[in-house]
C-alpha cells in the first residue's frame, strides 16, 4: 500500500460525500443531456477509483466498489430527500412511488395505458391536489384552470422535453410565451371563419367517402377502424392537400399503427424527459420515426408541388405572402406532424365514442336520429354546417361525449418557471420548478361541477331547462326508473369543461374538429341504422380506452343497415 494512500474509511467517506455533491448538482441544474450523465455517473467514479486501488486486489474490483458506494449514496440521498419533510412539496399527499420517481408513471403508461383512471383514483383518495411526481402536482379544481392555462398562465412543462425530437424544429405544441404567439399566428389564419368555410368541401368529400365505404360492408364491421381511416385521410387533405387514401386502401403502409405506437412512446418519455434524450441517440423508436418520416415526406412533396388549395400548409408556408415574419420551412414541416396527431386520433376517438354512447342508450339514439331527420328530411343531404349549429340535441350529445371522454384525457402540463418564483393557486403556494396540470378527466366527472349522475351519459344536462328530460324519468333504457318524472337540480359548471384546453395554447383546431364531428354524425345516422354486433360486450369499449398522449380505443364491431331515405 502506498505510504500516502488515504485510509479505507476516509476513502469511503470521500466517495459518499461525492455522491451527495452529485445529488446537489442534479437538484440545482437538473441535467438531462447524456453527456452530463456520463460525466457525473461514470467519469467521477472512475476518477475516485484511484482512491480505492490501494485497498483492492485489482482495478476492476476497485471500480466496482467505488461505483456501488458512489451511486448508492446518490440514490439514497435523492430518495430520502423526496420522501423527507424538507422537500418543497412535502405537504401535498400522494402515492409513495410517485414521490420517488416519475418512472412509475412511465411504467403505468406502457403496461396499462390507464393513466386517466389512475389519476382519478388518486384524487378520490387524496383530494383535489395530489403529488404524482417528485416535483409534480395534479389538480382536480376548476378554479386553477385559468390561472394555470389562461392568459398569461404558466409556460409548458418539462413533459415536452422528453417528447421533442432531437435537432429538429420545435412543434408549436411545445412552445410558450412570445415564441408560441409568433408560431401560432399562421395557425389562427388557417382556422379562422373564412378558412373553415373553405374546408367544407374537403370535409363533405371525405364524409361521403366514409358513408360509401360503410355501405359496402357486409356483416359486422369495425366502425372505429373506418372512422380512423376517415380522420387520417381528412387530416392529410388539410395538411398536405392529399396523399392518404385509407378509406380505399386501408392502412397498407402501417402509418396508423406507427402513430399509435409512437404516441405510447412519447407519453412514457414525457414522464421521464431524460429518457427521451437517450431515445434520440439510440436506434430505438422505429415506429415513431416511421410516422414522422411519412409526414415529412408528404410535407416535402406538398412544398414542391405548391398550393393547389388553401390547405393548412398554405398558411403555414405563408404562400399568400401576408405574413412579414413567417415560420421557416422546417418549422412548417415540423408542425405538419402536429396536424395529423392532433387532428386524426382525437377526432376519431370522439366520433367512435359518440356512436358507442348512443348505441348504449337507445332513447338518445332515437332522439338524435329524429332531430337529424327533421332538419334534413329525405332527399336533403345532411351536410349544411349552418344548420348543424342550431341542432340542440346533436350538440348536447357531442358535448356530453367530450365531457366523459375528452380526446386528451389527462390535460396539458405547465410549470412554475424558476424565473417567476412561487405561484399561488388560491391558498396554495406552489414552489418554483414545480410541474402542474389540471386533470380534465377527473374534473369532467366531479359532481361539484356536473350533476346529477356525473359518470352517466346524459346529454340533456346541456339543453335549456324547457327541453330537458329528467334522467330519472321512465324510459326503455331505464325500466326501473320512477313512474313519474322526478325534478332534479342540474349543476353544469362550464368553467370545468375543458375538452379543448383554454387560453393561448388551447386547441386551435377546435372549430374544425366540431365541424367534422357534426357532419359525420348527421350523414352516418341519416344513411344507416346501427347496432352492436352479436356477442359484443359493450363494456369493452370503455375498458379498452387508453390514455397515451391522445386516447387509444379498441374495436367497435357494429352491424349497419341502410335506411330508406
Amino acid at each position: 500500500m502506498s505510504s500516502y494512500a488515504l485510509s479505507y474509511q476516509t476513502t469511503v467517506l470521500t466517495t459518499v460525500g461525492s455522491g451527495l455533491a452529485c445529488h446537489l448538482i442534479f437538484k440545482r441544474y437538473e441535467p438531462s443531456a447524456p453527456s452530463a450523465h456520463i460525466g457525473l455517473l461514470v467519469v467521477v467514479p472512475v476518477l475516485l477509483t484511484r482512491l480505492f486501488v490501494p485497498h483492492c486486489l485489482n482495478f476492476a474490483f476497485a471500480f466496482t466498489s467505488c461505483f456501488a458506494i458512489y451511486v448508492s449514496s446518490l440514490v439514497v440521498s435523492i430518495l430520502a430527500y423526496r420522501l423527507g419533510p424538507y422537500h418543497p412539496l412535502a405537504e401535498y399527499p400522494g402515492p409513495m412511488m410517485g414521490k420517488l420517481s416519475k418512472l412509475w408513471m412511465s411504467y403505468i403508461c406502457c403496461t396499462t395505458g390507464k393513466q386517466h383512471i389512475y389519476y382519478r383514483s388518486l384524487h378520490d383518495r387524496y383530494g383535489d391536489i395530489v403529488r404524482i411526481g417528485p416535483n409534480e402536482l395534479s389538480f382536480r379544481d376548476a378554479a386553477v384552470v385559468n390561472p394555470m392555462m389562461g392568459s398569461p398562465g404558466l409556460p409548458k412543462g418539462p413533459v415536452w422535453k422528453g417528447r421533442a425530437p432531437a435537432r429538429k424544429a420545435k412543434m408549436l405544441i411545445t412552445l410558450s410565451g412570445p415564441e408560441h404567439a409568433h408560431r401560432r399566428h399562421p395557425w389562427n389564419k388557417a382556422f379562422n371563419t373564412e378558412a373553415l368555410k373553405g374546408y367544407e368541401e374537403i370535409i363533405q368529400k371525405r364524409a361521403n367517402q366514409l358513408v360509401d365505404a360503410l355501405g359496402k360492408q357486409v356483416g359486422p364491421t369495425n366502425l372505429a377502424m373506418w372512422i380512423g381511416y376517415f380522420a387520417f385521410d381528412l387530416m392529410s387533405d388539410m395538411a398536405f392537400g392529399g396523399g392518404s387514401e385509407m378509406l380505399h386502401e386501408g392502412d397498407k403502409d402501417g402509418v396508423l399503427r406507427a402513430l399509435d405506437n409512437s404516441t405510447t412512446l412519447m407519453t412514457a418519455m414525457g414522464h421521464s424527459p431524460w429518457v427521451g434524450q437517450y431515445h434520440n441517440i439510440l436506434p430505438v423508436g422505429s415506429e415513431k420515426r416511421r410516422f414522422r418520416d411519412f409526414c415529412v415526406n408528404r410535407a416535402k412533396i406538398r412544398m414542391r408541388q405548391g398550393s393547389m388549395t388553401k390547405d393548412v400548409f398554405h398558411y403555414l408556408l405563408n404562400e399568400d405572402g401576408s405574413d412579414a415574419n413567417p415560420p421557416s420551412p422546417m418549422e412548417a414541416i415540423s408542425d405538419s406532424v402536429l396536424v395529423i396527431i392532433a387532428g386524426s386520433d382525437t377526432t376519431s376517438t370522439v366520433l367512435s365514442s359518440l356512436f358507442w354512447f348512443i348505441m348504449c342508450n337507445p332513447t338518445t339514439y332515437r332522439r338524435l336520429q329524429d332531430e337529424i331527420d327533421t332538419v334534413f328530411p329525405p332527399g336533403v343531404i345532411a351536410l349544411d354546417t349552418s344548420k348543424h349549429l342550431d341542432m340542440h340535441y346533436l350538440n348536447a350529445v357531442i358535448n356530453e361525449t367530450l365531457r366523459l371522454f375528452p380526446a386528451v384525457l389527462s390535460g396539458s402540463q405547465r410549470v412554475v418557471d424558476k424565473s417567476d418564483g412561487v405561484v399561488a393557486f388560491g391558498s396554495h403556494v406552489i414552489p418554483e420548478g414545480t410541474a402542474v396540470f389540471a386533470h380534465f378527466y377527473s374534473m369532467h366527472r366531479d359532481p361539484r361541477y356536473f350533476s346529477p349522475l356525473p359518470d352517466t351519459f346524459w346529454p340533456d344536462r346541456w339543453l335549456p331547462e324547457d327541453e330537458r328530460t329528467s334522467p330519472f324519468s321512465p324510459t326503455p333504457d331505464a325500466p326501473d326508473a320512477p313512474d313519474a318524472p322526478v325534478a332534479v337540480d342540474v349543476v353544469l359548471d362550464k368553467s370545468a369543461f375543458v375538452p379543448f384546453s383554454v387560453g393561448p395554447s388551447s386547441c386551435v383546431g377546435k372549430n374544425i374538429a366540431l365541424q367534422e364531428i357534426r357532419a359525420v354524425v348527421c350523414l352516418v345516422l341519416q344513411a344507416f341504422d346501427m347496432r352492436f354486433a352479436e356477442g359484443y360486450d359493450a363494456q369493452r369499449w370503455e375498458e379498452e380506452i387508453e390514455d397515451r398522449l391522445v386516447s387509444h380505443t379498441g374495436e367497435l364491431p357494429v352491424v349497419l343497415t341502410p335506411r330508406k331515405t
